[in-house]
């Protein structure tokens, strides 16, 4: 156990408390403030965050990069994994490992946390896949600025993109290797290979 905003939380990833201790999003905040690591808040529970792997690292700048590259001349703005997202309606702040935003509200907002993505990125890994495909995903559908949600894996050169449509519905779109990707939410497209490039354990043929 540890102590989070002067309250006794678990400290391990997604293990919840079994005495539910509800925490307020205020204090959350609070906490979070000069918490040494990251904490992600879900309804009222508070769970720590493990640090990434070298792949999950390198997927994340190359995103990025490429999207930085891709959206400097438009006002959109690229976060890393630094930038909470509130969910208000789901009661929810997570860290997205890349999130976009191109609403003037946040252009100069300068809270420690975003409210209206369009485009929200998780590197998958074996011990948050199954929430980031479940529950997360059911969270950032409250989101009403969100267009797209991407999961991207890091055992195989995989990218799942999860599209909301004109009648607010959710399609999902999958590409593996020589494709080409599309985000439409920001108009970009590009190669699979160039966004695993150097990343350990696969071989590219971009220089």
């Amino acid at each position: 156990m540890g102590t989070y905003g002067g309250v006794e939380t678990p400290t391990s990833i997604m293990i919840r408390n079994r005495q539910f201790l509800y925490i307020s999003p205020e204090t959350y905040l609070e906490g979070e403030r000069v918490s040494p690591i990251k904490h992600e808040y879900r309804k009222g529970q508070v769970y720590a965050m493990v640090g990434a792997k070298k792949s999950h690292i390198v997927l994340g700048s190359n995103l990025t990069t490429l999207l930085n590259i891709h959206l400097l001349d438009s006002p959109c703005l690229v976060l890393n994994s630094d930038i909470k997202v509130r969910l208000e309606e789901a009661n929810c702040y997570y860290y997205p490992d890349i999130a976009v935003v191109c609403d003037e509200r946040e252009i100069n907002n300068r809270d420690d946390f975003i409210v209206y993505p369009v485009l929200v990125m998780e590197v998958l890994s074996k011990s948050t896949e199954a929430f980031d495909r479940g529950q997360k995903f059911s969270d950032y559908q409250t989101c009403p600025t969100l267009k797209e949600y991407v999961l991207i894996h890091q055992d195989q050169m995989k990218i799942e993109c999860y599209r909301r449509n004109e009648s607010g519905n959710w399609r999902e779109k999958t590409y593996q290797a020589e494709d080409e990707v599309e985000f439409f939410s920001i108009n970009y497209s590009g190669s699979l290979e160039t966004i695993y490039r150097k990343v350990p354990g696969f071989k590219t043929s971009d220089p």
